[in-house]
């Protein structure tokens, strides 16, 4: 039954009740954060159900539809916002960026105009000028904000081939790949997939590029990088990373980036979560020499805790990042003396994901982002001192950042035993590590980065994977 439209777009009492209850129901859900379990209770088949109705003729009004919906989602949302979740490295959604996306939401600003969207444009300047300070990189780079690191290296990646092709005489922006020069790429054999699928998107293959051979903590040996270096025919690609998934470890970009820019090449930095150690001066000398490269990514709903999704690329020549990601049309305005948000991301549309940021980055200010860091890779540190004291608990990695790679045993059945025991700690529903693999095995692998983390909630994690590794010893299969 069709309801009458309030004059000017106002709000008939069911849409006003409904934005009443999806607020009350989210200060609820992160008040009572702390009492539910780290996992869902609900099965994908049985949340799946709930949701998979045919499509009714009638629609219904929207407080009914909000209560509807919370009623669904019970037992079927991941407690990925609170401190015991040690997964993916994912941040928590600080409660005050939260808030400020319902401002999003409400004002439904489209940001990809910096004329149509003046104050949005202005906190999202901020928010790009504060992170290239916080992260001591070259003032004046041009910045974008994506949607995470993927999109990130995605664009890093177009702005370093158009500068190498560029250099060479060829417009890729006008006349694409086909008959262009070829672009070495060299990656370490241990990156990311993130970079891997931006050199995909970016039409230069991932199977092409060089793997360089990276040693027990998964950095890029330099040894190996010289001799790829003088095999590549043209000046290369280069992605380095700051932050390995699975040990947290840098790339030794203080020696590697002066060697790529001997021979014109271009590096690219997949900083995702481990390039927030930047801003922290007494963990920065970890990144020596990172502020040399060419384009860097990091995401803003790792570290920085932004409510998803939130990504940032950074280009120090703002020129090649312009002609890759650029598509204005004729029915835009001419706003070519001000910073324009589409001018360095891919969309013309998209939602002011940089005002969390900025709510977030006003309420910790310096003193705060840099505690928040450097204690969560101190937690990292004493869950790994907690487990590696255990008979029979080994940490395969330094801990160089927020990552800790645990495992179980020795061999086949140690990694069997591995399995059970993260199995065992996720069913337990108190803290929810994940998976992985490293140094040839099985892993649990504990990502501490969430903004609520303290030293309560390592311990908690460190002793139920201690119990669970006891109580599998103990039970055999």
């Amino acid at each position: 039954m069709e309801r009458p439209i309030p004059p000017g777009g106002g709000l008939d009492e069911a849409q006003a009740r409904a934005l009443d209850t999806a607020a009350r129901a989210a200060s609820r859900y992160r008040a009572e954060l702390p009492g539910y379990p780290a996992r869902p209770t609900l099965s994908l088949d049985d949340a799946a159900g709930r949701f998979l109705d045919a499509l009714p003729d009638e629609g219904l009004p929207g407080d009914e539809v909000i209560e509807d919906i919370l009623r669904k989602a019970e037992g079927g949302v991941h407690k990925m916002a609170g401190p015991t979740f040690f997964g993916y490295v994912l941040g928590g959604s600080h409660p005050v960026g939260v808030a400020a996306d319902f401002l999003v939401s409400a004002w439904g600003q489209n940001a990809g105009s910096a004329y149509e969207t003046p104050a949005i444009t202005g906190m999202e300047r901020a928010v790009c000028d504060w992170v290239i300070d916080l992260l001591t990189l070259p003032a004046g780079s041009g910045a974008g904000l994506v949607t995470g690191g993927t999109v990130a290296n995605m664009v890093g990646v177009m702005s370093a081939r158009n500068a190498l092709l560029a250099a060479r005489g060829w417009d890729v922006e006008a006349d694409g790949l086909f008959g262009a020069p070829e672009i070495p790429v060299l990656i370490g054999r241990h990156a990311h997939s993130a970079p891997f699928a931006a050199l995909r998107y970016a039409g230069l293959g991932a199977s092409r590029v060089h793997l360089v051979d990276t040693d027990e903590e998964g950095r890029i040996r330099p040894d190996a990088f010289r001799a790829a270096l003088e095999r590549a025919p043209a000046p290369p690609l280069v992605v380095l990373q700051a932050g390995q998934i699975n040990t947290g470890a840098f790339d030794p970009f203080a020696e590697l980036i002066p060697l790529v820019r001997d021979v014109g090449g271009w590096v690219h930095v997949d900083g995702a979560f481990g390039l927030w150690l930047a801003a922290v001066p007494e963990l920065a000398d970890r990144l020596a020499g990172v502020a040399e490269a060419d384009s860097w990514a990091v995401d803003l709903h790792k570290w920085l805790n932004a409510p998803f999704d939130a990504g940032m690329v950074i280009v120090k020549d703002r020129a090649p990042l312009v002609a890759s990601m650029s598509a204005r049309g004729a029915y835009l305005p001419d706003t070519t003396a001000h910073w324009e948000p589409s001018d360095s991301t891919p969309e013309l549309s998209r939602r002011a994901r940089g005002v969390p940021s900025y709510a977030i980055l006003r309420t910790l200010g310096r003193t705060g982002l840099r505690e928040m860091v450097a204690r969560h890779c101190r937690l990292a540190e004493r869950i790994a001192r907690t487990v590696a004291a255990e008979p029979g608990l080994h940490v395969l990695n330094r801990i160089h950042s927020n990552q800790v790679a645990m495992t179980c045993g020795e061999g086949a059945e140690g990694d069997a035993l591995t399995m059970r025991v993260l199995q065992r700690v996720q069913a337990r529903g108190r803290v929810y590590p994940t998976h992985g693999e490293w140094a040839g095995r099985k892993i649990i692998r504990a990502s501490v980065i969430g903004y609520a983390m303290q030293d309560a909630d390592a311990d908690l994690l460190a002793s139920e994977i201690i119990d669970a590794h006891r109580w599998c010893v103990s039970n055999p299969d």
